[in-house]
């Protein structure tokens, strides 16, 4: 496994972090997988040396962190990474929801209690709050720092002048500023090259993106109108929004072409791609087959040359903004 410092902080992550949202309840989604059938996933990541594990308070309305701290209770705290996530509707309670000082007290305790966790390393904001002032948030988060109960701050997708925003809050007031940006990034959806890249680049903010395989589009078992012959693509109508397009689909079928070079598959070359961006810290991989886990950690020692990048990278079409939601 490779590591790398996350952002400009000192701590260590692997250059692959595993996704629980896949792990939780079917409840929630018909996709996800029990406690009992996400065992291995965790396991074959903590052997392969993956010490980055990333879910949220909503994946499976707190099913996902219960089962993550489930599986990860016998490892020593001090050699893996958690992060976690604050913002979205957790019940119809008024309150439960949001950025609010009151909702991110409340969640943080909550997100520890289903971990049985004393911290989390990476608190993240998961989608930006316009009912709430940044510098309520903003100070809040510094607060449950402060308080040892979240070691770094997070954000995930907005745009970047919302992010600058917060960040311009913090150094105002010597607050904790955050250190990551978990944004929307992939082979079929790069606008966060135009402004949020730059940004992290700029201010030494990890750069951590979701969705870096596009949700399964490169497995090559996608149909041009949307959906797929998986239950995941046939239960997962977001996927239709983000991606789907015709330039979509030549790109998805030259990372195939690619790929035959590399005895690889395409998701394994969307994913180098990604890999060889020296800005990007730690991708977060989902997973629901034991095979494509070890194909998303073969993919570390994928080398793209200058010519399939260039390959990969000339069939780009603009997309609306997308994710922020």
């Amino acid at each position: 496994m490779q590591y790398a410092s996350l952002g400009k902080t000192g701590m260590k992550v692997s250059r692959l972090c595993l996704g629980m949202m896949t792990y939780g309840s079917k409840t929630w989604r018909e996709w996800v997988l029990n406690e009992e059938e996400s065992k291995p996933f965790v396991k074959r990541a903590l052997d392969a040396g993956i010490n980055f594990f990333d879910t949220a308070d909503v994946y499976s309305l707190g099913e996902s962190e219960r089962i993550t701290g489930n599986l990860l209770k016998g490892i020593k705290r001090e050699n893996i990474v958690v992060a976690t996530k604050v913002f979205s509707t957790m019940s119809d309670d008024a309150n439960d929801r949001g950025l609010s000082r009151k909702h991110i007290l409340d969640s943080i305790d909550n997100s520890l209690k289903r971990l049985q966790m004393d911290y989390v390393d990476l608190y993240q904001i998961h989608r930006w709050d316009s009912n709430t002032p940044i510098e309520e948030t903003m100070e809040a988060l510094n607060d449950v720092v402060r308080a040892g109960k979240v070691r770094y701050i997070g954000a995930s997708s907005m745009f970047a002048w919302q992010f600058m925003k917060a960040l311009h809050v913090s150094e105002m007031n010597g607050w904790a500023k955050f250190v990551s940006m978990q944004n929307h990034y992939n082979l079929v959806y790069r606008e966060e090259e135009r402004e949020m890249i730059p940004l992290c680049k700029d201010q030494g903010i990890g750069l951590i993106p979701w969705s870096p395989m596009a949700r399964g589009f490169f497995a090559g078992n996608r149909k041009r109108g949307g959906g797929g012959e998986t239950p995941r693509a046939q239960g997962d109508p977001f996927a239709n929004e983000l991606y789907f397009r015709e330039s979509d689909f030549v790109i998805a079928e030259k990372a195939a072409e690619i790929a035959k070079g590399h005895n690889a598959t395409g998701s394994q070359v969307a994913l180098a791609w990604l890999l060889n961006k020296p800005h990007i810290t730690a991708p977060i991989i989902g997973s629901s087959k034991i095979e494509h886990l070890d194909q998303a950690i073969a993919a570390l020692e994928i080398k793209l040359a200058e010519e399939e990048i260039q390959q990969l990278e000339s069939s780009y079409q603009p997309h609306p903004v997308l994710g922020h939601s």
